[in-house]
């Protein structure tokens, strides 16, 4: 067997553990050991190598932008399990009840918001799931139109900002976390617009599929509207912006900001008489769950990685890559398709510590001339697409995750195939929305 083979059989290894079930954190930890054993035997690597593992699982331990990972992940669990969540919906449908399709638009705007703070599908589309359909099914909107708004909308903490998705991204790509959330923040917002556009346009064309709330769910006073949306609405809001604020001004960065939005999901649950140990001991519980996994992603990519380089894998991928035919579109091609394929089967974090460390070196040598700017700009470019891209997979029959997690939650009435259906739509809006990244990246490199 000549030895230039071993990298690709390494990376094929890996990728038939991972597919046949076994924890991915292992999975990369143990081909990491095996190949490094072979590798040693046949002359191309040498036990010392392992000796710098220690230091880089320090390095990641000592990581400060990583440590925002769990404030964020608390941040959104807090306002989940204390119900904020649920009353920012309740106000929202309320503010928009008297028009049709008003209760799916206060969806989206609440799956953006817990989306963008928990970053983390699963937990957004269940969260979503548990809170919004049986309320939209109550009030009688379609199964379609209900399981696609709540599977998109949870499906925005892709890019988002604040969202520990960028986060992880930002650190893999080796740029600014806060250069990724400016530069996401345009494709999110106009993504989370035309969902809400898509539901209003159902109301229009098809009102029984998106009524109005009946006169008496919405028929409140003014004064007592206007206080709960000061009281619930608001004070959500003003968190995220505060935490957002903080880190586009400069004045702090993302883990300060995240200890921010943990802090401060706390006292809004507290001034609002839902701070019970309950909660707290759920969301701790969740936050940690969450963090553990990607800390052992992260120590088994980083063995995988060593040993990966060591066999002179980068290389081959680097070639691979940049030889490519079609030169960049070819390039832009194979990543997409790669990242979409792979949505289907395995999680974002392990995409992230897996597959964007392998892209990063091709897209830093051949974004720049197309983009005539920086590096760093064509990397935040390229992270935000990544993002819109995995969005997409996760939405697609029939192996899309967020489907399968609203599949576990919702009415055992409502059908998989209505799950399937009401995805549709949305999968078109987003892939329109990728096909405007690509061809008018400004969207996102408009303040690099």
């Amino acid at each position: 067997m000549g030895t230039e083979l071993l990298a690709p059989l390494m990376f094929a290894g890996a990728l038939l553990l991972i597919f046949s079930g076994y924890p991915v954190a292992f999975a990369l930890g143990g081909t990491a050991l095996v190949f490094a054993g072979i590798g040693v035997e046949v002359g191309m690597l040498d036990w010392g190598l392992l000796q710098a593992l220690p230091s880089r699982i320090f390095g990641i331990m000592s990581n400060f932008i990583l440590l925002a990972v769990p404030f964020f992940i608390f941040m959104g669990t807090m306002l989940e399990k204390s119900r904020l969540a649920e009353d920012l919906l309740t106000t929202i449908g309320q503010l928009f009840g008297t028009i049709r399709g008003g209760l799916a638009i206060a969806v989206v705007f609440v799956g953006a918001l817990l989306a963008a703070a928990t970053g983390v599908v699963g937990a957004s589309v269940v969260a979503m799931g548990l809170i919004s359909m049986p309320v939209m099914l109550q009030y009688g909107y379609s199964e379609e139109l209900s399981s696609g708004v709540i599977t998109a909308a949870g499906t925005l903490g892709q890019i988002i900002p604040p969202s520990i998705v960028l986060i992880v991204l930002a650190d893999q790509l080796g740029i600014s976390v806060g250069d990724l959330f400016i530069g996401a923040l345009v494709p999110g917002v106009a993504l989370a617009s035309l969902y809400a556009l898509y539901a209003s346009g159902v109301a229009i064309l098809w009102p029984e599929a998106a009524p109005a709330l009946p006169e008496e769910t919405r028929d409140i006073p003014l004064g007592q509207l206007l206080r709960r949306i000061a009281l619930v609405m608001l004070p959500p809001l003003v968190l995220i912006l505060l935490v957002l604020g903080s880190i586009f001004a400069g004045l702090a960065t993302p883990t300060e900001a995240g200890a921010l939005g943990a802090v401060g999901a706390i006292l809004l649950a507290a001034a609002n008489g839902r701070l019970s140990m309950e909660a707290l001991r759920e969301t701790m519980d969740e936050t940690m769950r969450l963090t553990s996994m990607v800390m052992f992603l992260l120590v088994g990519s980083t063995a995988f990685s060593l040993i990966f380089r060591g066999l002179g894998g980068d290389f081959w991928v680097e070639g691979l890559l940049t030889n490519l035919p079609g030169g960049v579109i070819g390039f832009l091609v194979v990543a997409n398709l790669a990242v979409f394929v792979l949505g289907f089967f395995i999680d974002f974090f392990e995409i992230a510590f897996i597959i964007i460390p392998l892209l990063q070196s091709p897209a830093a040598r051949l974004l720049p001339p197309e983009f005539g700017a920086t590096a760093d700009a064509a990397l935040v470019w390229f992270g935000v697409m990544v993002g819109m891209n995995l969005q997409t997979s996760f939405l697609t029959p029939p192996f899309g995750f967020a489907l399968f997690y609203l599949r576990g939650v919702a009415p055992d009435d409502v059908r998989t195939t209505q799950i399937y259906r009401g995805a549709v739509p949305f999968i078109a809006i987003q892939v329109l929305g990728l096909i405007a990244i690509i061809l008018y990246p400004e969207m996102v490199t408009w303040a690099l």
